[in-house]
């Protein structure tokens, strides 16, 4: 099978790993930048070109689109669904989990436990938006933020209209939401492959930090989860049409509430903590998912 992986660098973890995944099992690989791809489209014979020549079929491609370059790297893979490749994680699936306004409002549609979260455009209802999640301390999250950049907790009152009103300033998209006490500075990664949770860990937040992210100093160790705890990750991941997904889960006095859904999990934490073969895994389901002549659905 021929496999392209779309990263802006093939030296990461993951990428070296779900290389080393899919060599091992005989497959012809290429890390492919998507900045550096262009394309004809042209319905009667659309094409990807890199680096000055027309790139053949690939069976399968693995997006590993970093949230900076979306918008063109969605792209770049919506040509190759309209090429027959498979998508590990469509096109729409990645932009819709991206924007965590629209996906908050999904995930909220099909009845998934979410913190309370607020959203508005116009100043004058920053007071009213601060009670509607329950006041002080509070969250603020840039919609586009990611990896725990753009998160600030607000302690006070005064301090969340001074973080709201800066971030204003900015003309940034904001969301609040409501501060889950009991969780800690904790949360669990549970990392779902097709409708199944593969691995889960806790992370937890350095001293002084509320912030889970390993990226931000958290650590992270082994956790077994509850079964509802899997029911929502796989439901979470499959109502934004998520083949692969990292559902971030909080722990909370009434029950699990899923904080995030990441559409391209990094591989090394959950590998290393656990140690399962996750990249193995989710060869394991492209090779059941990209059959030859693949076509998605939809349009995307």
């Amino acid at each position: 099978m021929k496999i392209a992986i779309l990263s802006r660098d093939g030296s990461l973890y993951s990428c070296k790993r779900l290389r080393e995944a899919a060599q091992s099992r005989g497959h012809e690989i290429d890390i492919i930048d998507p900045l550096s791809c262009y394309m004809n489209i042209n319905p009667a014979a659309p094409s990807v070109h890199y680096q000055g020549r027309q790139l053949d079929k690939y069976h399968a491609v693995i997006p590993r689109i970093g949230s900076a370059i979306t918008f063109y790297g969605t792209a770049v893979l919506r040509q190759f669904e309209m090429l027959g490749s498979f998508p590990l994680n469509e096109s729409v699936a990645i932009t819709r989990a991206r924007d965590k306004l629209r996906s908050m409002q999904i995930l909220a549609r099909e009845g998934i436990g979410l913190p309370t979260t607020g959203f508005a455009n116009a100043p004058d209802d920053t007071s009213d938006l601060i009670a509607l999640v329950g006041g002080a301390p509070l969250v603020v999250k840039l919609v586009e933020g990611t990896q725990g950049i753009g998160v600030v907790l607000a302690e006070t009152r005064q301090a969340a209209e001074s973080v709201i009103d800066a971030f204003r300033g900015l003309n940034a998209h904001i969301l609040v939401q409501e501060y889950i006490r009991e969780a800690e500075g904790r949360d669990i990664r549970c990392l779902v492959v097709g409708k199944r949770v593969v691995g889960a860990i806790e992370r937890q937040a350095k001293p002084g930090d509320f912030r889970s992210n390993l990226h931000r100093g958290g650590t992270a160790n082994k956790v077994q989860i509850t079964a509802e705890e899997k029911a929502i990750a796989i439901k979470a991941a499959c109502t934004l049409g998520l083949d692969v997904a990292g559902v971030d889960i909080l722990r909370s006095n009434r029950g699990p509430l899923v904080m995030e859904v990441n559409a391209s999990p990094g591989l090394e934490g959950i590998e290393s903590t656990t140690g399962l073969d996750i990249a193995g895994m989710m060869l394991d389901y492209i090779e059941h998912r990209a059959k030859p002549g693949f076509r998605l659905k939809s349009g995307g």
